[in-house]
């Protein structure tokens, strides 16, 4: 039996490739959009790929299955309460594939979404009906359990959701052994749940006793737990969900109208009819020079992520990378459905030697000269740009918070000030912010190296 998990850290997902070495059969279990890394391990492993599964239709990012349909001619299976524009084949609770002596069976565990599924995997050829694990989706994450408010958009109710996704984790994955490995579909840092632990694995012995969600308690009790207090989704994920029950262009065919070296006046001419300059260099970088109007989004981050959060998805991008990035930039993009890319500067930011007086900066203060300007007669006003949870464990007295992700709507409720200073937890969304501040017509924004981190080390010498 081959089971390889594919860990995706900057968008925390896990995709999975489950096959049987000796019949040469293989599936692919919630691959990402860009899929070059399961045909290698398929070609590397003599496999041929007959099925691609979903165990629900994904909102934070794009599912790799038209890019594996198209590459290899392989069936797309999806929960039997599915809706696609595309040919599937639905699978219902209690179904059994066969990858020769790999075994695959279907439980339906709607909750997280209507047709979600979770996979059994068994090696019949090596103790045949006990389970080696179970591929979770996003039923059962490690520490938590899958939201189910995002489906409300499409006319469920969180409520009815949670019902459904209490009897799927209580009557159907908990009822696996204790030895089953768990294997979900995210890790820490996803939104798809509130308190998803680092470990990209587990059993389901371990989930019975030390998550949080699976606890003995009342259906009602369980329905209020879970749906309180879940992150705020962004903008995205409805359209991502959406897309991924669309027939809809591949990645390749995203990136070969969109990798276009841009001239600098071409790139002039695009920003002034609306296009978004995205910026994706260092915070260190950014700050040091950047073009007028360009918002910063390091891809060292979760840039993805924060790309989709704040950048209209509608809008023409155009992208400035050092040398050699483009690509990863675009594709990247192209991974949560990004798809409006028109090209990226040539050269990178090289390009406008020759015309400085486009050029801008952004002032980055060391926590020590921070400290002094507060204590100073006229002292900056502090921007906390953090989230509610990260600001309940300190911050800097009188500094304003207003969380990254919700700067573009509540842009009202920035102090106007003459010297604002924008501060996180390490520099790299404090940059994000005062590139959007910037973009949009602020002055005298400067933010901190090292953010609060840097900030709190000091307080404690």
């Amino acid at each position: 039996m081959v089971l390889r998990q594919y860990y995706l850290g900057c968008l925390a997902q896990a995709s999975y490739l489950v096959a049987d070495e000796r019949s040469g059969h293989a599936a692919i279990i919630d691959p990402r959009r860009d899929v070059d890394v399961y045909l290698e391990d398929l070609r590397r492993l003599g496999l041929t790929l007959d099925d691609v599964f979903l165990t629900h239709f994904h909102a934070d990012f794009v599912s790799g299955h038209l890019e594996l349909r198209e590459r290899t001619g392989c069936r797309i299976r999806l929960g039997a309460r599915a809706e696609a524009d595309y040919a599937f084949v639905p699978v219902r609770d209690g179904e059994i594939i066969d990858l020769g002596s790999v075994r695959l069976e279907i439980l339906e565990t709607p909750g997280h979404t209507p047709e979600a599924i979770s996979i059994v995997v068994k090696d019949m050829a090596a103790g045949g009906e006990r389970p080696a694990a179970v591929l979770t989706g996003d039923a059962l994450f490690v520490g938590d359990v899958g939201r189910p408010d995002l489906f409300v958009a499409r006319g469920a109710s969180a409520d009815s959701l949670a019902r459904e996704l209490y009897r799927s984790l209580w009557s159907k994955l908990l009822a696996l052994p204790d030895e089953t490995l768990v294997y979900p579909g995210h890790g820490a840092g996803s939104m798809c749940g509130k308190n998803l632990g680092p470990e990209t694995f587990s059993t389901i012995g371990r989930q019975r006793q030390e998550n949080y969600a699976l606890q003995p308690m009342p259906e009602d009790d369980f329905v209020r737990l879970i749906t309180a207090d879940q992150p705020e989704a962004p903008a995205y994920f409805a359209h991502d969900a959406s897309f991924n029950r669309s027939e809809r262009e591949t990645l390749p065919q995203v990136l070969e109208r969109s990798l276009n070296a841009l001239g600098l006046e071409e790139t002039l001419e695009l920003r002034a009819a609306g296009a978004e300059v995205l910026d994706v260099r260092e915070p260190p970088a950014f700050a040091a020079g950047h073009l007028q109007g360009s918002i910063n989004i390091g891809l060292s981050g979760k840039y993805a992520t924060w790309a989709g959060t704040l950048v209209a998805r509608e809008r023409p991008i155009v992208v400035v990378a050092e040398p050699g990035w483009e690509h990863e930039a675009v594709m990247r993009l192209g991974r949560i459905g990004f798809d409006a890319v028109q090209g990226y500067l040539a050269g990178g930011i090289a390009a406008l030697e020759p015309r400085p007086e486009l050029l801008a900066a952004l002032p980055r203060l060391t926590v020590p000269e921070l400290a002094e300007l507060l204590a100073s007669s006229d002292p900056p006003t502090v921007l906390d740009v953090r989230t509610q949870g990260e600001r309940d464990t300190g911050g800097i007295p009188g500094s304003v918070h207003l969380p990254l992700h919700q700067l573009v709507r509540r842009a009202a409720e920035v102090p106007r000030v003459d010297d604002l200073v924008v501060i996180c937890g390490s520099g790299y969304r404090s940059t994000i912010a005062a590139s959007l501040l910037l973009r949009d017509g602020g002055a005298g924004i400067s933010d901190v190296i090292g953010g609060m981190a840097a900030w709190d080390a000091r307080a404690a010498r």
